[in-house]
């Protein structure tokens, strides 16, 4: 909360071998020293050769046609094992979201807190340490000096409407969220006489705040708000 003119809080903040390939083809000698046992003989090699290249050769047929089945038949699917279950890790999304979430609980707890404090014009018995940085917090209670001084408390609530816009890993991780604050019902009062005190019509009623937290343990902390000039 800006106090000096009540336009805004300034803390918010990736094969088949062929037969014979590997043997050498029987050359069969020719001529009259050539006996009927050497040509019985390289006659039976040659029908080994051949037999085992049509064998080869149904072989590779036959296979083709098992592989053709399988891709363009379901009616055996039910006789296959099923894969062995996967296990699912946490998708980066779902760690965002949970991130976010808890950015945005510490966001909305710190700006209950300081609703409090201004209230009363004061931040004890209320909670703002839990979820703000002593660096944030110096603003706030220069603030809540300023109006009790003047005597003077807020009324009412702000409305805000926080987003978180980047969450960034590290040794510390940080966040940084946007939102807009609407203080139309959140009305600075004299303590004593319980009446508005009168403001600037010029002031902005809703404007842009930004802020920056970080992670501390398990605990996101506010560490920084900066109202913009800039409505919204």
């Amino acid at each position: 909360m800006h106090y000096r003119s009540w336009t805004r809080p300034r803390f918010w903040a990736a094969e088949y071998r062929r037969a014979g390939a590997a043997v050498e083809p029987h050359r069969v000698v020719r001529g009259d020293n050539v006996t009927a046992t050497q040509r019985r003989s390289s006659g039976q090699k040659i029908a080994a050769v051949r037999a085992r290249k049509h064998t080869a050769a149904l072989l590779l047929v036959g296979s083709l046609l098992a592989l053709a089945g399988c891709s363009g038949s379901d009616s055996d699917t039910s006789s296959k094992p099923s894969p062995a279950p996967t296990a699912v890790s946490p998708s980066p999304s779902s760690t965002v979201d949970a991130n976010e979430a808890a950015v945005l609980a510490s966001y909305n707890s710190s700006w209950a807190e300081q609703t409090k404090a201004y209230s009363k014009a004061s931040s004890a018995g209320t909670d703002l340490k839990k979820n703000t940085t002593l660096r944030a917090l110096f603003d706030i209670e220069h603030d809540l000096e300023v109006m009790r001084k003047a005597g003077q408390v807020t009324t009412g609530k702000p409305v805000i409407n926080p987003k978180v816009v980047k969450v960034t890993g590290g040794k510390i991780p940080t966040a940084t969220v946007t939102d807009c604050i609407d203080t139309t019902h959140w009305i600075l009062t004299d303590k004593a006489s319980k009446k508005p005190v009168p403001l600037p019509t010029t002031r902005l009623i809703k404007y842009v705040s930004t802020a920056t937290l970080e992670k501390w343990g398990k605990t996101w902390m506010v560490t920084k708000l900066t109202a913009q000039e800039q409505a919204c």
